[in-house]
């Protein structure tokens, strides 16, 4: 717990002569890769987001989540100490297994820029502490060490980047600004161990970077990535509106709330099941709820779903729900 106070206080240098950043604007443009693998500090916010199942010994079978957040303040001082925090990281881990019953998760936060967190440009290649996600070849490598559970896992590529959008250029709204750059990596193949023993499963990959806050109409976002058993997947999002009904959504996506879960703690509910096109989304345990209000400030539902056509299983995956707690703020 003193690591994670220390990181924590890390974050709360003086800002003397604070000044407002100008942000780059997102603007159709092709990504280029390995460089677009790396950091974009220049923007507003970025997230390299990894969800996957993972069955094993001990496992059978179980989701888990990773996910690395950079983001750049709004206010920057002039102060050229190396605690002016210029770029800030959190981190977020999470493992759904039935048996447990609910969702055990932890999170962390930094300044980037020191020997516990930093951020790399030219590769993904991102850590706080002992916990890190990096991509070598073909192969991003990620490690967990959190209070509950422990995650040493390797995750093959199994294909060239999946460009979300318009070829990476991905609109969360109607005016010009309300997008970001996005680019998945699906059918990941995973292999490792969670908890000491040993793992294979299948996981997602996101990577979006993106300088615009959520649209002032829009509430959160309902979003959801499978990996189809055929080989083939399917990314869908909506923004939900902050009166009601659909603010904007993915061309070619429906999804529409099947069955509702209340949350015991938060008294939160859920849409846990979801119509996605002609697909059905079911949970693999209802209780996924990440209270998430010590790092990004926020509650919400992140879950491991198995995707049905009619009765067969065709997919399995993640789907990620916010802004039923309060409105989101990016």
């Amino acid at each position: 717990m003193r690591r994670r106070a220390f990181l924590a206080l890390s974050l709360l240098p003086a800002l003397a002569r604070a000044g407002k950043v100008q942000y780059p604007e997102v603007r159709p443009r092709p990504l280029v890769f390995p460089r677009d693998h790396g950091a974009h500090p220049e923007f507003r916010s970025e997230w390299w987001y990894v969800t996957g199942w993972l069955d094993g010994p001990s496992l059978q079978p179980a989701g888990f989540q990773i996910t690395f957040f950079r983001a750049r303040p709004e206010e920057q001082s002039d102060n050229p100490s190396k605690f002016n925090p210029r770029q800030v990281l959190f981190a977020h881990a999470a493992l759904s297994d039935p048996k447990a019953g609910h969702l055990a998760h932890d999170q962390l936060a930094a300044r980037a820029g020191n020997s516990l967190a930093e951020v790399e440009t030219e590769r993904t290649g991102v850590w706080i502490d002992d916990w890190s996600l990096f991509l070598e070849g073909n192969r991003y490598h990620a490690k967990v060490a959190a209070r509950e559970f422990e995650f040493d896992l390797t995750l093959t590529v199994a294909g060239q980047p999946v460009l979300q959008g318009e070829n990476g250029f991905s609109r969360k709204g109607y005016r010009p600004g309300e997008a970001s750059y996005y680019y998945s990596q699906p059918q990941l193949a995973v292999s490792g161990t969670a908890n000491g023993s040993k793992v294979t499963g299948t996981a997602w990959l996101d990577h979006e970077w993106s300088s615009a806050y959520l649209a002032p109409e829009a509430a959160g976002w309902d979003w959801c990535g499978i990996n189809f058993h055929n080989g083939q997947s399917l990314m869908g999002f909506q923004m939900r509106a902050k009166s009601g009904g659909i603010h904007y959504a993915a061309p070619g996506i429906s999804m529409k709330p099947l069955r509702w879960w209340k949350s015991p703690r938060t008294g939160v509910s859920y849409p846990v099941s979801m119509q996605v096109n002609d697909l059905r989304l079911e949970p693999l345990m209802d209780d996924q709820e990440l209270d998430a209000r010590m790092s990004v400030g926020t509650i919400y539902w992140e879950g491991a779903v198995r995707a049905f056509k009619e009765k067969s299983e065709v997919g399995r995956g993640y789907l990620e729900l916010t802004g039923y707690w309060k409105p989101m703020k990016l």
